[in-house]
């Protein structure tokens, strides 16, 4: 295996992964950092790597610890670049996933990530909270809490543009 394996991956998961954390980071370019992060890491211990169990769940805790990380270190407000055109980079984000994307960006980050992770990257609500790091009522709470502000986001959104 080795870095035969990673590449076998990458091709793989890469596309997945990144249309994943661009709902958790709200930034495409940010979600294609992070997840060539995880990549770099994977391919920094091929052998180690090619004992992981789920090497895309193993990709993505990665990624979103990276996301996380660098999330902190910014200052707020430092960096609201947002990438346009991410269709032609990714076709497989549909317009309905973009505008779900743009309104979670208005969420706080542990709801963003819930419902990113649990919705758009079809985890259950056990792989979420292991995704996390933190226990499965956690994560109830807060998909319970990120819907209702989500739909008020998109109520809001709707009723700006009709």
């Amino acid at each position: 295996m080795g870095m035969e394996w990673v590449q076998q991956c990458f091709e793989a998961s890469y596309r997945r992964l990144v249309g994943q954390l661009y709902a958790v980071c709200g930034d495409l370019t940010e979600a294609e950092e992070v997840v060539s992060e995880a990549f770099v890491r994977a391919a920094a211990r091929p052998a180690a790597f090619a004992r992981v169990d789920n090497p895309e769940a193993w990709l993505r805790t990665v990624a979103v610890n990276v996301a996380r990380t660098r999330h902190r270190r910014r200052a707020i407000g430092l960096r609201l670049h947002v990438a346009h055109e991410p269709q032609h980079r990714h076709p497989d984000l549909s317009t309905e996933r973009l505008a779900v994307v743009q309104a979670l960006r208005g969420l706080p980050a542990a709801q963003r990530e819930a419902l990113a992770l649990h919705y758009l990257a079809d985890l259950s609500v056990q792989q979420v909270a292991e995704t996390l790091g933190v226990p499965a009522g956690t994560v109830k709470a807060r998909l319970s809490r990120g819907r209702a502000a989500l739909a008020e986001l998109l109520t809001r959104e709707e009723e700006t543009h009709a």
